[in-house]
């Protein structure tokens, strides 16, 4: 599996574009001498390079220990704006830091031990040697950001996005995983086939099957009509697959199969049929982790994980929020409203940790246009929410239904009324807008992405990829 997220470059582009659109940026170096390997001294030293560093017994880490008592994956080293950070990825025996067991902690400088096992490792700080050239973009399609981070990782989808390689986006919820995904298709050779996605998160595990694969008529109860899955609609584009940590563990082999052969079958029929596309897969959840833990197939993570792109986390990228509380107002149609964004504002936003990332910031922004009013970001570590709204009349929204049918659960019912208010409100927006769904998002003043998970759920689109 290739790690391309250490060190980007502008591969592709002309010198002079690189040099107008580039900056220098030093890489950093670790020295990690092992100095107990198993029980016994060894007094092993490597010099790594690169911003993520993986330590483990799988012959695939950085730093490979010859220890029983260390995990596959045992912990992995990332570089931050005020230094290393070593996170433990469930390890059996866990990961102790001069002394002190560990989950995620910063690393003392300049040097520390570090205890795995039965061995230990000296980590050094050194100098950087090496320099790369990053992007000064400011955006990446719908991913914004000026910050050294997202710089790089503009780098790297660029580079992405002119492979048909099969790539591996991991972050964390909220930091915009799916974005980053419809962009490399975007921008891919791929780019007039179609895009489908896969919530694996969502689907119920007795029917991922059936909406990966297909089925065929009366393969199993209810199946009364036959299916095209997923893999067939996404033939000759791309198939993103959300969530794919959430995917049980009795399906992984079937999924790794599909990848492995590149055909699949329906159920309930036994010809298998030949499939081209380019996957793409998505998760919140540390994979290293999940295969310590028995629950994601080490086998399948290699072949998802061909190419692996890190989302960074807001926190990580706080000089961002200026830029972003633009976006989103602009997303919005609430230019308007920059006024209730004041330095202090941003100062104060820019102190929190946003766990919620920037899914988190745009519920924010959204509810302080809403209000007239943007309460203190840091009032959300206590608990405190934003004062309630009176209820008022939507416009273009009637009453409840005339005839209500009570001998229907008051829970199926709602989300009956609700369904066919939807569905109808989408068909006319869409009607509206042409086809265009970037246009019909902002009519209804939706997030973009939303409103195309609610197209495929109804069937509007049939599957097909967006239209800018």
């Amino acid at each position: 599996m290739t790690e391309i997220d250490d060190r980007p470059t502008l591969a592709g582009m002309h010198l002079s574009t690189v040099q107008q659109l580039a900056a220098a940026v030093a890489i950093p170096r670790l020295e990690l001498v092992v100095e107990r390997e198993a029980g016994h001294d060894v007094g092993r030293a490597q010099v790594l390079e690169g911003d993520v560093l993986r330590i483990g017994s799988h012959p695939s880490n950085d730093v490979v220990l010859d220890d029983r008592a260390v995990s596959r994956f045992h912990c992995q080293l990332t570089r931050g704006e005020q230094g290393w950070v070593v996170s433990d990825s469930g390890s059996m025996n866990g990961t102790t830091v001069n002394g002190v067991r560990v989950r995620d902690a910063d690393l003392p400088r300049p040097s520390c031990r570090i205890e795995l096992g039965d061995s230990v490792l000296r980590v050094q700080e050194l100098g950087p040697e090496a320099i790369a050239e990053v992007p000064t973009w400011s955006s990446f399609g719908d991913l914004f950001g000026e910050s050294m981070a997202m710089r790089q990782l503009f780098a790297v989808l660029d580079r992405v996005a002119k492979s048909e390689s099969t790539v591996l986006i991991e972050g964390e919820s909220g930091t915009g995983k799916e974005l980053a995904a419809m962009e490399i298709a975007r921008r891919g050779p791929r780019a007039d086939g179609p895009f489908i996605i896969v919530d694996c998160s969502s689907i119920s595990p007795n029917l991922i099957e059936s909406e990966l694969f297909g089925h065929v008529r009366g393969a199993f109860t209810g199946a009364e009509k036959t299916r095209t899955g997923a893999f067939e609609a996404a033939n000759g584009g791309t198939i993103f697959l959300d969530e794919v940590g959430e995917m049980p563990l009795e399906m992984q082999p079937k999924l790794l199969r599909a990848l492995e052969a590149r055909e699949v079958r329906r159920a309930g029929e036994n010809e298998a049929r030949k499939i081209d596309v380019r996957v793409i897969a998505a998760t919140n959840r540390r994979l290293e982790r999940e295969i310590n833990a028995g629950r994601f197939r080490e086998d399948l993570y290699f072949r998802l994980g061909v190419v692996t792109v890190r989302m960074p986390p807001l926190r990580k990228r706080l000089s961002d929020i200026s830029t972003l509380v633009q976006v989103i107002l602009r997303s919005l149609n609430a230019e308007e409203s920059v006024h209730l964004f004041t330095a202090e504002v941003i100062d104060d936003m820019s102190r929190y940790d946003w766990p919620g990332n920037v899914r988190e910031l745009r519920n924010y922004v959204e509810r302080a246009v809403v209000l007239d009013h943007a309460p203190p970001a840091s009032e959300r570590h206590s608990g405190q929410s934003f004062a309630p709204v009176e209820a008022a009349t939507v416009p273009g929204l009637g009453g409840p239904p005339a005839n209500s049918d009570i001998t229907v659960p008051f829970k199926t019912a709602k989300e009956g009324v609700i369904g066919e208010f939807e569905r109808a409100y989408l068909k006319t927006l869409l009607d509206w807008a042409g086809g265009n769904v970037s246009k019909a998002a902002r009519k209804a003043k939706m997030d973009r992405m939303y409103l195309y998970r609610l197209l495929q759920r109804y069937e509007l689109r049939g599957g097909s990829r967006i239209e800018d």
